[in-house]
């Protein structure tokens, strides 16, 4: 089995990261490792629509499933599954701090109960031989010293997990909503690099607060990875130049927005002739062309016509043909 390279990644997220969104992703960069929404043990185990929830393209490898859930066996099943869908990687989502999942005890709250947590990765290792890893907080409400982190990260990793990404911030289960705990809690990188340096035969990938790729850069001075979230949904052409910036390779997939797009199209029109509705695809675009003359215009026609019945392709080509084509397009936006 090939060793997955997590130098970057998309982080998981809810409504965002579905098997459209990864497969955009792949067209921008060949490289990045990419992660499907988070998925329940429930919804795996007692759905029979598994495609709904496990379905892929093939282009989109490296792909890691995440998993929510706290329960050993059920987890472990889980991971096999995973497994024989041809996933290259399953997580264990510790991180997500929204009550629905809390009172399931899913998420965020499990950073309380590290000897679950370790069980829960023994029994899913047991079942697979894909990686599996764990994403969490560097803490949850009291918890707000390096020596919290450390205690939950060592009783995990004496379990066999070898590879954690830290959102570095804390995630306040009382008080917050989850959206408020994407950005009130104050970013703590150093407890991240802390804990890299006590732990050098351990992956440590950091996320939370990442937009440049000069931060990016900054940060792989500190840790193994780095994960980006929310700017790589909202700007997805920072992907545009992972593969040369991070893992050297000679030149990237595309050199420009329209090149990309256009690259892109057969992939539409597949999952069009699949019976998908345009909007389900086109809403993972509208930030392509962020920053850039007539990106409005493309962004407004595709918000105004791609959810009317019948909607095809011709909607994405006539947006674009109001975004100027410059060649060749500079990549460094933003990144």
């Amino acid at each position: 089995m090939t060793p997955i390279d997590r130098t970057f990644s998309v982080a998981p997220m809810m409504e965002w990261t579905t098997r459209d969104y990864r497969a955009f992703a792949r067209v921008l960069s060949r490289r990045t490792l990419l992660y499907t929404e988070m998925v329940t043990t429930g919804a795996l185990l007692f759905n029979p629509d598994r495609e709904r929830f496990l379905g892929h393209d093939e282009t989109e490898h490296p792909l890691a499933l995440q998993l929510g859930g706290s329960d050993p066996q059920a987890l472990a099943e889980c991971a096999a599954i995973a497994e024989s869908w041809g996933y290259d990687e399953v997580n264990l989502n510790v991180g997500c701090p929204s009550d629905r999942v809390q009172n399931n005890m899913i998420g965020a709250c499990l950073m309380g109960h590290p000897e679950l947590v370790a069980k829960c990765v023994a029994a899913m290792q047991a079942q697979v031989k894909i990686p599996v890893t764990v994403k969490c907080r560097i803490g949850i409400d009291d918890q707000d010293e390096d020596a919290d982190l450390e205690r939950f990260i060592t009783t995990v990793a004496d379990a066999g997990c070898d590879t954690f990404s830290v959102h570095a911030r804390k995630a306040w289960l009382q008080g917050l909503s989850p959206k408020e705990n994407r950005d009130v809690p104050p970013l703590n990188y150093g407890r991240v690099h802390r804990l890299k340096q006590a732990h050098p035969s351990l992956h440590i990938g950091i996320n939370g607060g990442l937009k440049l790729m000069d931060e990016l850069h900054e940060q792989l001075e500190h840790v193994d990875s780095v994960m980006v979230g929310r700017e790589a949904y909202h700007n997805p052409w920072l992907l545009a130049t992972v593969d040369s910036e991070l893992y050297g390779e000679a030149e990237n997939p595309h050199t420009s927005r329209h090149d990309a797009l256009r690259a892109f199209r057969p992939y539409i029109e597949k999952r069009l002739a699949e019976g998908v509705r345009l909007n389900h695809i086109s809403r993972h675009l509208l930030g392509l062309f962020q920053g850039q003359p007539g990106g409005r215009q493309f962004r407004r026609h595709v918000s105004e016509n791609a959810h009317k019945p019948g909607a095809g392709i011709e909607v994405i080509d006539d947006a674009m043909a109001r975004v100027p084509e410059h060649r060749p397009e500079a990549q460094v936006e933003q990144a």
